[in-house]
């Protein structure tokens, strides 16, 4: 998406009663950004399935293309052929306003055979990668900031890039510790992670190292202290991404704020994804959740319950409870994720922000957000701004549901993930709708 788009969705169409829908989730996101690169960095070709669309996975596809790795959309998945860890580089790559995608590519372009410079649009370039850049410059790679702050864009060459030890903070970015596992087999000697703070995230480490298993790569040793990657060898596989439970939260919720029933297909317990844990969340507040080999099917009937949740581990998941909390009957306090202020938004303070335009008594803390509940006819219509953020746009259309008269700025930031977002809210708005009772 182009962050220069200046359109507004006027007055979001509310639900008329409950919903009543099956919606097929995108592939997660999350998934498919860790199965391209090991697809890219192992000997043969892999077929991915379920493939995540989006903005950010187009980047690091286009990213990997120019990096020399060929791709192809298959008849039964994208067909990539690796390179074996042969990069060639001598070409700028852009991330976009994709955070996984550039922690990505800068660890991966280490490997390329000459330089490569990582970019991305304007909002992303403020974001923090300082102790990726330092990781690496400590394993060998030469690193330049091109504007002398430790952002974008930076000029990053292999030099003499090996593997070790290495010390870096876990309370920034899970994201920097897992673009360094996903090149760490291909370094001499494998690669040991010293986190020397608060492993944050911990779910996407362990998902990493899952992917990475999953392409051959045995032997990964993962505590809150020490991540150990072994010398290895991706091996190009037939991989299927499961549905995105980070995207599976919105229509679960939506189903939990305006009461009915809805069905995700494919959308399973166990799964790698640690946000599977908004299932449990969903039962704390009140929420009937049933989860079996076909998905998931959520029932809500009654009042929403508030929640006390320390977040830490599923951050991405803070708008989306924030827009059941409106609804609830009692307090919520979500706590743990004072991190998130460094995403595609400050997603605390233009998350609180928000709320407070509707009318919701919400505050913001250190590391999170109170939501205390006030009357539905409380709440009031108004423009939103979503600051570039995918999520905050989802929850706003969560909230707009129940509270007639909201417009939301650039609401196609819903394509970093979820493309066909408004779409399908669309679909569960008429399930609501009077003439479709029954169907």
């Amino acid at each position: 998406m182009n962050s220069a788009t200046n359109s507004v969705l006027e007055n979001v169409p509310v639900a008329l009663g409950p919903i009543s829908a099956d919606v097929i989730v995108p592939g997660s996101k999350s998934i498919a950004n860790r199965a391209l690169v090991c697809a890219a960095l192992a000997e043969g070709t892999s077929v991915i399935t379920h493939m995540a669309p989006g903005d950010d996975t187009e980047a690091l596809r286009e990213c990997l293309t120019a990096l020399g790795i060929t791709m192809r959309d298959g008849h039964d998945g994208l067909e990539i052929t690796g390179s074996g860890g042969i990069l060639h580089g001598g070409v700028t790559i852009s991330a976009r306003l994709a955070g996984t995608t550039s922690r990505f590519m800068i660890a991966v372009s280490a490997l390329a055979d000459s330089p490569v410079i990582v970019t991305g649009e304007e909002a992303l370039r403020a974001r923090p990668f300082e102790p990726l850049y330092t990781a690496l410059q400590s394993l060998g790679a030469h690193i330049v900031s091109l504007d002398s702050t430790n952002s974008l864009p930076v000029e990053v060459s292999r030099s003499t890039l090996r593997g070790g030890r290495v010390s870096i903070r876990g309370d920034v970015s899970s994201q920097f510790l897992s673009a360094l596992m996903l090149i760490g087999p291909l370094l001499e000697g494998g690669l040991t992670l010293e986190v020397t703070s608060p492993l944050i995230s911990l779910p996407y480490v362990s998902m990493t190292a899952a992917v990475m298993q999953s392409f051959g790569i045995a032997g990964i040793e993962i505590d809150t202290e020490r991540i150990v990657i072994p010398v290895g060898t991706y091996q190009a596989q037939r991989y299927a991404i499961e549905p995105d439970a980070s995207s599976a939260s919105y229509p679960l919720a939506a189903v939990a704020i305006c009461g009915g029933m809805i069905k995700i297909p494919g959308l399973k317990t166990p799964a790698i994804q640690g946000d599977i844990g908004f299932l449990n969340i969903l039962r704390a507040m009140g929420v009937d959740v049933v989860a079996d080999v076909d998905g998931v099917v959520v029932r809500s009937f009654g009042a929403l319950k508030g929640v006390q949740l320390d977040l830490r581990d599923m951050s991405d998941l803070v708008p989306t409870v924030a827009a059941l909390a409106v609804f609830a009957d009692t307090p919520t306090e979500i706590t743990g994720v004072g991190f998130i202020r460094l995403k595609e938004s400050d997603r605390i303070g233009d998350l609180v922000r928000g709320l407070q335009a509707l009318g919701c008594d919400s505050s913001e803390s250190a590391d999170g957000l109170l939501i205390n509940p006030v009357p539905i006819a409380a709440l009031k219509g108004v423009r939103l701004a979503t600051h570039h953020d995918h999520r905050l746009a989802m929850a706003w259309s969560l909230i707009a549901l129940r509270v007639p008269g909201i417009s939301i700025e650039n609401p196609e930031v819903v394509s970093k993930s979820w493309p066909q977002w408004w779409a399908v809210r669309h679909l569960m708005v008429l399930s609501t709708s009077p003439t479709n009772s029954g169907q």
